[in-house]
């Protein structure tokens, strides 16, 4: 469904990143060093952009996405079930559609993988990106994905920044995630694993102050994983980032920003607040549970997750990403967007594809109620330090 803002204005998320064909290599016992062994190998169209843009569309919201392809078989693979518009994405003989081929273990987690996509980085430049300023302008939230080269980036950054759209950052990968340092100041949310929340510290540091965590930090309650992570968050929330996410895989999310996230995030359209997301959850996850003491300065939240059969765990980072700012197109606030993203992230794993051929809203409504119910304050005061 779109949605219409006041006035008649489109209010379509739009979403610029990559566009890629995932080769997936799943085998049936342990994968050996110099040889093969039997599994399965399965195309799926994947990329943070694409994956993101199909999560939204099957939640109820209809964005709008940005991003590049050639003129070859990969990319037939890639349009052959879109419903979505084409209309931002450059199409040309002389692209090589991009391609990730990963390799699996045996538990469903990426044991080595290769990624053929600077089609990106060449193909999708600022001038190509500014042909829809008017789409960013009237857009709720802008989603970039770090495939983009840095002057891409910046491009999109400042197109939002000139009528207030607030800017979502999406890290891909550690050594992508660095890119952050140059859009830093433009940026509204970021949503980082750990491993990348640490290296996009690092970038705004004159030397590496921070290491990344060691496994058994998994082990620890949500309280201690904060503790841990806390000095690498508060370096992006003083470079000028608004709200920062930290994904946390099965134990959930951190939710993070100086003071009230809403606030900060400064949404200031008026939604019509008529969509499927927003009725159902807007029901069962009261919009006021989840409030701040007045005039705290550093907050902190955690956010669980519910219990999956898990088939996957490729994916679930982009439909949390999708969950969520499908949500806030469709008028949510930022708590019950994240428990609807973190619903959405564990459809994602019971699925054998990237993004589930459809999403349950009931499951999802349901799931996204034991998540918010669940979600506990870790930090609310006037102290930064």
């Amino acid at each position: 469904m779109m949605k219409i803002a006041e006035g008649g204005v489109t209010m379509e998320p739009v979403i610029i990143g990559a566009l890629i064909l995932d080769v997936h290599a799943n085998p049936s016992t342990p994968p050996i060093s110099g040889s093969t062994v039997p599994g399965q190998v399965l195309f799926a169209p994947g990329g943070v952009a694409r994956n993101v843009a199909e999560c939204i569309f099957k939640l109820g919201v209809r964005p709008f996405l940005i991003g590049t392809l050639g003129i070859d078989g990969p990319a037939n693979v890639l349009l052959k079930d879109w419903k979505l518009s084409t209309e931002g994405i450059l199409r040309r003989e002389d692209i090589n559609t991009p391609i990730v081929s990963l390799v699996y273990d045996i538990n469903g987690e990426v044991a080595a993988g290769v990624a053929g996509v600077d089609a990106v980085e060449k193909f999708l430049t600022p001038e190509w990106i500014q042909r829809f300023e008017h789409n960013i302008s009237s857009a709720p939230v802008l989603m970039i994905d770090a495939n983009l080269s840095t002057l891409a980036l910046e491009a999109s950054c400042k197109l939002a920044a000139e009528v207030n759209v607030p800017v979502w950052f999406e890290p891909v990968s550690v050594t992508k995630s660095q890119r952050i340092s140059s859009i830093a100041k433009y940026v509204t949310i970021v949503s980082p694993n750990q491993d990348e929340l640490i290296a996009m510290a690092n970038t705004f540091c004159a030397r590496n102050m921070f290491n990344t965590l060691k496994p058994e930090v998994n082990k620890l309650s949500p309280e201690d994983v904060f503790c841990a992570l806390r000095p690498a968050i508060l370096v992006l929330l003083e470079n000028g980032i608004k709200v920062v996410i930290v994904t946390l895989g099965s134990n959930g999310a951190l939710l993070c920003s100086k003071g009230d996230p809403n606030t900060a995030l400064n949404i200031n359209r008026k939604f019509p607040k008529s969509g499927e997301i927003f009725k159902r959850v807007q029901l069962t996850c009261s919009p006021n549970r989840l409030g701040l003491s007045h005039g705290s300065t550093l907050f902190a939240m955690h956010f669980p997750t519910v219990p999956a059969k898990v088939k996957k765990l490729t994916g679930a980072g982009d439909c949390l990403v999708g969950g969520t700012v499908a949500s806030l197109s469709d008028g949510l606030d930022l708590f019950q967007s994240l428990a609807v993203g973190i619903a959405s992230a564990k459809a994602a794993v019971e699925s054998d594809d990237n993004v589930p051929p459809e999403f349950k809203l009931d499951s999802v409504t349901d799931d996204a109620e034991l998540v918010y119910s669940g979600a506990r304050m870790l930090l609310s005061h006037r102290s930064m330090l």
